[in-house]
């Protein structure tokens, strides 16, 4: 009758064990390490560079306590481990020194940083510690504004541009189109052909709200952007600048930042862990932009380049092999026309290529300019810091129509796979700035986590000493099971990495209080059988199975309001959501399974038994 089969004790012993390997990590701390990373979008980091720095390190003398290489994407990073943050703060001088010898054009950046110190056989296996938040590990808090006047600009000079195509196919004749701050102006000589320009620009631009009006003698267009396109082109932004965020930002080696938009125009940044300050705002600061212009590769433009002058209008600027180029100052495209590049291979000869892929508008600039620039070569810009680099100026062979454009050349696939990803997502819609900061140091963290686990150590020990006291041998039962729920908790929050924050342990607690409410109910059950006039025996058996109903409909109400906040929170809430609902399915486990399984093996053998040890039975009185 509480005799469990061999599989039951076996599944109870196997969720201990794994419980114990994943719950393990969280208990080795994190050792100070100096990371390396690449500064520039066009610079990579490969396993040399383990080698380069060992040998820095050897030279100076200074000991390590491990290194790793690990290639996020085709982003590598480099990382040493120090014994101690003094060792660590002089690695990264020497470090920074030693890569960097122009500190004003870096060309990687060294940070500080903080890795579990778990065993090698534990992360083998992917025993890893959880993440820990903001408030608990300590690092970096930036708030970010968008320049939406920026982006705005930036919409209405390409908007400038298109509307020059646009008239020019309809053969329609101006004497200017103008960007004046936000709207642009078309002049005309005649009132016809600005009838039609209306006409026209009505069809192919519907956003565009036209004005008609003659200053100093001249038609003109007045045209500005619909709320509805300005509202649009905000959103845009916002979203693109945290896409590419994201992307840098990984560049730190930050385990779970948080990236999110506030309000209609900002950002906000949170990176746990990061110690050094100044190297994250370096990252955030130099998201770079896309450009597409022209080469001059015209006599007099190379005679000049050989002179070394920049004739006006054209601007001069390296390519990835450090050779000079001439490029025209128009922006052809900008990476707000770029929706995709993918890296693949050329239809005719097989050779590496980027396809690119453009919207709508850009689709239709780049068939215009390639279709009057045939054999001449078209540069692709990356912009950081101010600084361009060409990333790639392939020779136009025929016009492309229908958006989708192939870059090819002498370029390996490797090579093809880097462009492809700087041009997905090197690009900022919007120029940003920090208008906050807040750091929050390892001490605090250290100290808020003491603060937490004092908090449920405080709580789970009045939890055991009360159950013990009024349940006796069932409240020991009812306390291994807690002990059980919390490891198996903390276990499946390192195995899914999540993110612990103050939240979460506060939810922790609660499952705490939660998961002894189900024992509570399996006593009281147990005990009313046995004013009955049940056996011990029987009186166990029929405890557990009649109190699961009552335990499956609270935990399940609970669930519920659990997963409501873990769809519609988002942050804090989120967090605590997920310790939340996790906590619930383990409480039952270890109240169900767990428990029973200690109540079986301990009396489960005693045939004739004539009493259990669950405290005072309070019989009614006749």
């Amino acid at each position: 009758m509480n005799r469990y089969p061999l599989w039951k004790y076996l599944t109870v012993l196997i969720a201990i064990v794994i419980g114990l390997l994943y719950t393990l990590p969280n208990f080795f701390g994190e050792s100070p390490a100096v990371q390396v990373s690449s500064a520039k979008a066009t610079l990579k980091i490969d396993p040399a560079m383990l080698d380069r720095v060992q040998t820095i390190l050897q030279q100076a003398d200074i000991p390590n306590s491990g290194a790793s290489f690990e290639l996020n994407g085709t982003v590598g990073t480099v990382r040493f481990r120090f014994p101690s943050t003094d060792i660590q703060l002089k690695a990264r001088d020497l470090i920074e020194k030693s890569l960097n010898p122009n500190p004003a054009e870096p060309s990687y950046t060294v940070a500080l940083n903080l890795l579990p110190a778990s065993p090698s056989w534990l992360s083998a296996i992917g025993a890893n510690p959880m993440y820990l938040g903001l408030d608990l590990r300590g690092g970096v808090h930036f708030l970010l504004q968008v320049d939406m006047q920026g982006a705005l600009t930036s919409r209405y000079d390409s908007l400038v541009t298109d509307l020059r195509v646009a008239l020019r196919d309809q053969r329609i004749e101006t004497t200017g189109i103008d960007r004046d701050g936000m709207s642009v102006v078309l002049s005309f000589n005649s009132a016809a052909a600005r009838d039609r320009a209306i006409s026209t620009l009505r069809t192919r631009n519907p956003d565009l709200q036209m004005l008609e009006r003659t200053e100093g003698g001249r038609l003109q267009i007045v045209g500005r952007l619909s709320q509805a396109a300005i509202t649009a082109v905000q959103t845009s932004a916002l979203k693109q600048n945290i896409t590419t965020l994201h992307n840098r930002i990984n560049e730190l080696g930050v385990a779970e930042p948080i990236i999110q938009q506030q309000g209609t125009d900002r950002i906000v940044v949170q990176l746990p862990g990061v110690q050094d300050v100044a190297k994250a705002k370096d990252i955030l600061g130099r998201t770079a932009t896309l450009e597409i212009r022209m080469v001059d590769d015209s006599p007099a433009a190379t005679n000049a380049l050989a002179a070394g002058t920049v004739p006006f209008g054209l601007e001069r600027y390296l390519d990835r092999d450090g050779r000079p180029i001439l490029v025209r100052r128009q922006v052809v495209l900008t990476g707000e026309n770029l929706q995709d590049a993918q890296a693949g291979r050329d239809g005719q000869n097989q050779q590496p290529a980027v396809h690119l892929t453009l919207d709508s508008k850009g689709a239709r600039i780049f068939r215009d300019v390639t279709r009057d620039n045939v054999n001449k070569r078209m540069a692709i810009l990356l912009f950081e810091k101010g600084r361009g680099e060409v990333v790639t100026a392939p020779v136009i062979r025929a016009e492309i129509p229908g958006g989708q454009v192939q870059i090819s050349g002498s370029m390996t696939a490797e090579e093809a796979a880097d462009t492809a990803l700087l041009l997905r997502a090197g690009s900022l819609a919007a120029p940003m700035e920090i208008i906050e900061e807040r750091t929050i140091g390892p001490s605090l963290g250290a100290e808020n986590i003491e603060k937490g686990f004092n908090a449920t150590l405080y709580g789970f020990i009045g939890i055991a000493i009360f159950m013990v006291i009024y349940y006796h041998l069932f409240g020991a039962f009812s306390t291994v099971g807690l002990c059980l729920n919390i490891l198996l908790l903390l276990a499946l929050l390192s195995m899914l990495q999540a993110t612990l924050t103050l939240p979460g342990i506060a939810a922790i607690a609660l499952t705490l209080g939660m998961a002894i409410d189900s024992n509570v109910l399996i006593n009281e059950r147990i005990r009313e059988e046995l004013r009955k006039g049940e056996s011990p025996q029987n009186a166990i058996n029929l405890g557990f199975d009649r109190a699961w109903g009552t335990i499956v409909d609270s935990n399940l109400t609970t669930l519920i309001v659990g997963v409501a906040l873990l769809i519609f929170g988002s942050g804090p809430v989120r967090g605590f959501a997920v310790v939340h609902c996790l906590g619930i399915l383990t409480s039952m486990f270890s109240a169900v399974i767990g428990v029973r399984a200690l109540a079986n093996l301990w009396y489960g053998h005693k045939k004739k038994l004539q009493s259990i040890s669950i405290g005072t039975i309070w019989k009614p009185k006749d």
